[in-house]
């Protein structure tokens, strides 16, 4: 599997071949039961796909809490509205800068 910075940028595209857009965002969650500090491990829900893209707010524009401002939130929403959410199930590979889905574009949940 491709390191979550290399999703960024990829080109996704459902089970029938429909160009859903490009991954903006990772969706990630702390696993349980793992340690502190350098020993975190996070698991990888899901992506957020937008046909738009804005790179000035790939990840840039979080503090090291991984929080935004209240601006860059409101900027975001702008820009993004009517981005797909790709729960990681429906990730059938990744890699050569795609990501192929084994799903069909209409079945994704709008964010």
């Amino acid at each position: 599997m491709a390191g979550v910075g290399d999703l960024i940028g990829q080109s996704v595209w459902d089970s029938t071949g429909v160009w859903v857009g490009q991954v903006v965002d990772v969706r990630v969650v702390k696993s349980r039961g793992t340690g502190f500090g350098v020993h975190e491990e996070f698991e990888v829900r899901g992506l957020i796909v937008s046909a738009n893209r804005a790179p000035i707010l790939l990840g840039v524009a979080r503090d090291p809490g991984g929080r935004m401002s209240w601006f860059v939130h409101l900027l975001q929403r702008l820009l993004y509205a009517g981005s797909t959410y790709v729960p990681w199930e429906a990730v059938a590979s990744t890699g050569g800068g795609e990501v192929m889905l084994s799903t069909r574009r209409g079945t994704l949940q709008r964010v």
